[in-house]
């Protein structure tokens, strides 16, 4: 498994130049892709997630996203 830091870091990173409300939910858990702390305790690249964007940018935040998560290995689907 890869270590998971630096794809925290971007992603967070990302998210927060978009005004949208960015979430990851996972597991029943749902998490806040501003936050890192958020982002430490639930991103494992086992793991697939689904993206919920809402607010005036969310097209360019889902496909800013998107592509981090790419970059890094890391499976995400986007909630319809």
């Amino acid at each position: 498994m890869s270590n998971n830091n630096a794809a925290v870091v971007e992603i967070a990173q990302t998210a927060s130049k978009f005004t949208s409300s960015i979430v990851l939910h996972s597991e029943n858990k749902y998490i806040d892709v501003k936050s890192i702390l958020g982002l430490f305790t639930t991103l494992v690249s086992r793991h697939s997630y689904e993206l919920h964007v809402h607010g005036p940018d969310a097209e360019e935040a889902k496909k800013a996203i998107i592509e981090v998560f790419e970059k890094h290995g890391l499976h995400i689907s986007v909630a319809s």
